[in-house]
């Protein structure tokens, strides 16, 4: 076989191994990197070690050479594509990224007590280029109702809270951990939370806020992977794939426990001040 053609196939094989692992790209070296000539009696295994080994006197670029791997799936399943993660930057990007995945959501038959109940699905709203996104349940009545996340009394509460800082529904993105509302308002299953999970962590990942607030224990502990309370995890921030995280109480939680809201306040002045937000 001509030495080039043994080279270049195995070339491919390697770039075949390495894409099949998951690397998307190779960084380009500092300097140029000039690989021994295999002699004509040289074996495949030796013309490959002289090719992905060469020694340092043959090149004057590093030694090794740094790939970057694609981001790792969620552990619930979330796929990351490439189109979705890190190559998003401006608002239309953001948002049309966000349309495609709207669109899988409203087809989605994952959960068939919840897709057989619901009367819409809700998906989620808000800034795609927001610092901050908040973090919920799911959906309630009016929700369920409107398509649209918080806006019942609890999302009044929070419009409230979000007003206090300084902020309103157009600097912010407000997202639930499930796009169907469980029957009677209960806690959504296990499953559900499989299921419906990497649909929010893609949503995140698209807009890449510097901040996260969970709204209750149910977003907590499905985000931060925890079974810790609320009351173990507020008064500090979490990280969750390059965003800072802090837990307070669901806007629920204080109508039915007004003496919480002072909690939630602190929680909320401690997250401003290390946005930069005087209150």
């Amino acid at each position: 076989m001509d030495p080039n053609r043994r080279l270049r196939d195995q070339l491919m094989q390697q770039l075949e191994s390495l894409r099949a692992a998951g690397v998307q790209t190779l960084p380009k070296g500092s300097g140029k990197i000039v690989f021994p000539e295999p002699s004509l009696q040289a074996d495949p295994s030796t013309a490959a070690a002289q090719l992905t080994t060469p020694t340092a006197s043959e090149h004057t670029a590093p030694s090794t050479v740094e790939v970057q791997p694609r981001p790792a799936s969620d552990s619930l399943g979330v796929d990351l594509t490439a189109t979705e993660y890190g190559q998003t930057t401006s608002a239309e990007q953001r948002a049309a990224a966000l349309t495609v995945i709207q669109s899988e959501v409203a087809s989605c038959r994952a959960c068939p007590e919840l897709c057989d109940s619901r009367k819409q699905t809700v998906f989620g709203v808000g800034n795609p280029n927001a610092r901050i996104c908040f973090v919920g349940e799911g959906p309630g009545a009016d929700e369920d109702r409107l398509g649209e996340p918080f806006v019942g009394a609890a999302g009044q509460l929070l419009d409230k809270i979000i007003g206090a800082c300084k902020m309103s529904r157009d600097d912010v993105y407000i997202l639930n951990t499930v796009k169907c509302r469980p029957p009677g308002n209960r806690n959504p299953l296990e499953d559900e939370l499989t299921n419906c999970w990497p649909f929010a962590v893609r949503q995140l990942e698209i807009i890449q806020p510097e901040f996260i607030c969970c709204l209750g224990s149910v977003a907590a502990k499905t985000l931060l992977k925890t079974k810790s309370s609320i009351s173990k995890l507020r008064g500090q921030f979490h990280a969750f794939r390059g965003s800072r995280v802090i837990v307070t109480y669901h806007p629920a939680y204080l109508l039915r426990t007004p003496t919480a809201k002072k909690h939630t306040w602190n929680d909320m002045k401690m997250l401003m001040a290390e946005m930069g937000v005087q209150l």
